[in-house]
């Protein structure tokens, strides 16, 4: 098994590679001076030159790109030019941030869209079923932005019902301990139930924004997925024989289903991941999208860098993990194919 996976992260090397040349020449053909920017407004061209002269953009691409490449092997990301940090150490601290609300969303929206796709799979063209292809169809009409300003507004500003969505935490109380980095776990783990009961309110509508972006796909899938299961003649073999409905759903009709809807949630992960940065905006989310976007309008080139980067390693081993699933849900499938 560890060769196996150590084979399948060698495998993926390559597509790092590309991502750090694609990343590191698309940053550069971006508009805009950074040493013009950190220079000043009022700043003479002999000014803007010494700027661009310390920060190494006046030397050729081609060495820029070594340099570039000498400190990511030294686990250097480079500097922020505009937070003054090292930007390794900035997304640590801010990927737990974006993690813990994309992961809340996703199980928010497993428990929704897995159930009501099987309840619309087994009870095809009923109310279930209509209301299923209503709310998927909802779900992908919706802009995210627009989603997340609509709850903002009615269940904020209209209702009162919500807090204000400046953060991951209300700027009354005090974050708990960094121990994981997810302020739920982590305010249990220090038994501080204010800051956790503040931090779950401050999730409530980030995480159903995000949800209701990715139910759609996935209850769309296991319904595609249960009812091409639901006709298979196993199935009809096993209701033949005598076994209850609940048997032949859960432990037969579900569990063969499952391998289309694991690689669905895969790659509903990657656009949560890309739907954060816009859902981190709108309610003022402190991660690493929104990070990397103040850091994008600005040319700040290591910041950008470094998300793209630490994106690609996570989607890297998402896949690892989804390969893993496929063995533990149908054991004929092996990692050698």
């Amino acid at each position: 098994m560890l060769k196996l996976i150590s084979l399948r992260l060698l495998a993926a090397t390559p597509n790092l590679i590309g991502v750090i040349v694609i990343t590191f020449i698309l940053t550069r053909a971006l508009p805009g001076d950074p040493a013009a920017y950190f220079a000043g407004a009022a700043a003479t061209p002999e000014a803007v030159e010494q700027v661009r002269k310390a920060l190494g953009l006046d030397r050729p691409l081609i060495e820029q790109f070594f340099r570039y490449v000498g400190d990511l092997a030294q686990g250097n990301l480079g500097l922020s030019l505009t937070t003054g940090q090292p930007v390794a150490q900035e997304i640590l601290t801010r990927l737990p941030a974006s993690l813990e609300l994309v992961l809340a969303a996703l199980l928010l929206a497993c428990a929704i869209a897995l159930p009501l796709g099987v309840l619309a799979a087994v009870r095809q063209g009923s109310w279930i079923d209509h209301l299923c292809r209503l709310i998927t169809t909802m779900g992908v009409s919706l802009p995210v932005f627009f989603t997340g300003l609509l709850l903002s507004y009615v269940f904020y500003f209209l209702l009162g019902w919500a807090p204000s969505p400046l953060g991951r935490l209300d700027p009354m109380h005090s974050p708990p301990p960094a121990l994981t980095g997810f302020y739920l776990i982590d305010a249990l783990v220090a038994r501080d139930l204010v800051a956790w009961w503040s931090s779950l309110k401050q999730m409530i509508l980030p995480t159903l924004t995000m949800a209701i972006f990715v139910l759609a796909p996935i209850a769309r899938m296991t319904r595609a997925s249960m009812l091409a299961v639901l006709s298979s003649d196993f199935i009809r073999t096993a209701r033949a024989s005598g076994l209850s409905a609940f048997t032949v759903l859960g432990r037969y009709a579900l569990r063969n289903a499952l391998l289309p809807v694991v690689t669905t949630l895969g790659m509903v992960f990657g656009f949560m991941l890309g739907s954060s940065v816009i859902i981190e905006k709108v309610f003022s989310w402190p991660g690493v999208g929104s990070y990397a976007i103040d850091a994008l309008t600005l040319s700040d080139y290591a910041p950008v860098q470094g998300f793209v980067l630490a994106m690609g390693v996570l989607f890297v081993l998402l896949n690892l993990l989804i390969d893993l699933a496929y063995t533990v849900i149908d054991p004929r499938v092996s990692l050698d194919a």
